[in-house]
C-alpha cells in the first residue's frame, strides 16, 4: 500500500469518527437511574415498663410454726407466691394481738403500700373496719368475721365439716365413751365445731358424751396443755381441739391416749396418739381473690364460706388402725358433703336441756349456724355467756 493510500484509510476513518461522536451529541441523553434513600431503621421501642407487683400483707393472730392455724395461712400465702411470681410480693406479721395493737400493725401494712390485707382471725374485725374506712384504695379481707364494708369483705371456712369427720373416727375409737375438747373463745364458730364433732361421733356411738375445757384464747400451749389433762383425768380417752398449737396431740401422746391434729397436719407432734388431722386449705380461696384484684374484679362487702366442696376442708393421715368400715363412712360423708347430698345439721337435733333446736327433717340455714350459741345433747355444761 503506498503512502498516498494509507493516509487516505486514516483520513475516512477519522471523519467517520467524527460522524459518529456527531450523531452520539445529538441523540437523547439516558437519565442516570434515582438515587434511592435508604430505608430508614425504626427506633428501638423501649420496653414497656415493668408493672409493680401487687402487694399483699397478712396478719396472724399465732406465730407462723405454731403447726395449725397461722401456719395453715402461711402455707397458702406461700403457694400465693408460688402461683404468682413475680406479679406479687408478700409479707407477714406473726403473733398480732386481737386488740389495739391490731389496728396499728394492719394500718401500718396499708401505709407501707399493700393494696391486699388479710387479717386471720375474728378478733380483728373492728380493727379492720376502722383502718379500712380510711384507707379506701386498700382491699381488706376478714376471716371469720361477720361485718362488712365497701372495701372490706369477711371469708370463713367450714370448719365444723372437718370437725363432724373427726367426730365419726373418735365414735368409733373410744373406748370409755367420753370425749374431751380443748376450746378456745366462746364464739358461735367454736360452738359449731364443738357440736359437730359431737354430732359425729353419736352417729357411730350414740353413747358418746362430750366434756369441754376453755382456756380463752387461740395459742397458748401451756393452757391447752393443762386443759388435755384436766381431760383426761376426766375420763376422756380421745381429745379433740379447737385451738392453735399442737400441745393437746403432745398431751394425748404423753399420757397414751388419742387425739386429732386441727387446721393442719399434726401427725409428727403425736404419732401414736394421732388419729387423723382436719385441716384447712386457704389456698384456693387466697389465690381467687388476689387474681381478682389483679384483673380489677374484686368486689368488697360480701362474705365467703368455703368448705369440702370447694376443696377448702378435709381430714388427712387417718390412723391406719381406725377401722376400714370407719374410714370408708368418712369417704362416703366428704362425698355427700361435696356434692350436697349430705347435711350434717339436718333435724332433729336438741339442745342439751332437751329443747329441740332443729325439727326433724329440717336443715339449718347459714343464719342459724353464724348465730348457734348452745350445745347439742351429749355435751356437757353450758356455753360460757350464753343467756
Amino acid at each position: 500500500m503506498t503512502d498516498l493510500q494509507k493516509r487516505s484509510l486514516l483520513k475516512i476513518a477519522a471523519l467517520s469518527a467524527v460522524a459518529t461522536a456527531a450523531l452520539v451529541g445529538c441523540g437523547k441523553k439516558e437519565a442516570p437511574p434515582p438515587v434511592v434513600a435508604p430505608a430508614p431503621v425504626p427506633a428501638a421501642s423501649a420496653p414497656a415498663p415493668k408493672p409493680e407487683p401487687l402487694k399483699i400483707a397478712f396478719a396472724y393472730v399465732g406465730p407462723v410454726g405454731d403447726g395449725g392455724w397461722s401456719f395453715a395461712h402461711d402455707n397458702a400465702r406461700k403457694a400465693l407466691e408460688q402461683e404468682f411470681g413475680d406479679k406479687i410480693q408478700t409479707s407477714f406479721v406473726e403473733s398480732v394481738p386481737e386488740s389495739a395493737d391490731a389496728e396499728r400493725v394492719i394500718r401500718d401494712m396499708a401505709s407501707q403500700g399493700n393494696k391486699l390485707i388479710f387479717g386471720t382471725t375474728f378478733g380483728y374485725m373492728e380493727s379492720m373496719l376502722k383502718v379500712a374506712a380510711d384507707t379506701k384504695d386498700v382491699k381488706f379481707e376478714h376471716a371469720t368475721g361477720y361485718k362488712q364494708a365497701e372495701n372490706m369483705r369477711t371469708y370463713d371456712s367450714r370448719t365444723y365439716e372437718g370437725a363432724y369427720l373427726a367426730g365419726v373416727i373418735a365414735g368409733k375409737m373410744t373406748k370409755t365413751n367420753t370425749l374431751g375438747v380443748v376450746a378456745s373463745v366462746p364464739i358461735p364458730e367454736v360452738i359449731r365445731n364443738i357440736n359437730s364433732f359431737t354430732l359425729g361421733a353419736q352417729s357411730i356411738n350414740p353413747k358418746v358424751k362430750t366434756k369441754v375445757v376453755w382456756v380463752n384464747g387461740w395459742f397458748d400451749p401451756p393452757k391447752e396443755t393443762e386443759a388435755a389433762t384436766s381431760l383426761i383425768n376426766g375420763g376422756a380417752d380421745v381429745l379433740f381441739q379447737n385451738t392453735d398449737s399442737p400441745a393437746v396431740l403432745k398431751t394425748a401422746e404423753s399420757k397414751g391416749k388419742r387425739a386429732f391434729g386441727w387446721d393442719s397436719d399434726m401427725t409428727a407432734y403425736g404419732p401414736k396418739a394421732h388419729l387423723a388431722s382436719a385441716v384447712i386449705n386457704w389456698g384456693p380461696y387466697y389465690t381467687k381473690t388476689t387474681q381478682e384484684v389483679l384483673d380489677g374484679k374484686w368486689v368488697g362487702g360480701t362474705h365467703a364460706w368455703w368448705g369440702v366442696k370447694e376443696g377448702a376442708i378435709d381430714i388427712v393421715s387417718i390412723a391406719e388402725d381406725v377401722p376400714a368400715e370407719t374410714q370408708a363412712k368418712v369417704q362416703e360423708i366428704k362425698t355427700g358433703l361435696a356434692d350436697g347430698s349430705f347435711s350434717i345439721w339436718k333435724g332433729p337435733i336438741t339442745d342439751n336441756t332437751g329443747k329441740v333446736q332443729i325439727a326433724k327433717d329440717t336443715v339449718a340455714d347459714d343464719d342459724f349456724l353464724r348465730g348457734l350459741m348452745f350445745y347439742v345433747k351429749g355435751v356437757e355444761g353450758k356455753v360460757p355467756g350464753a343467756k
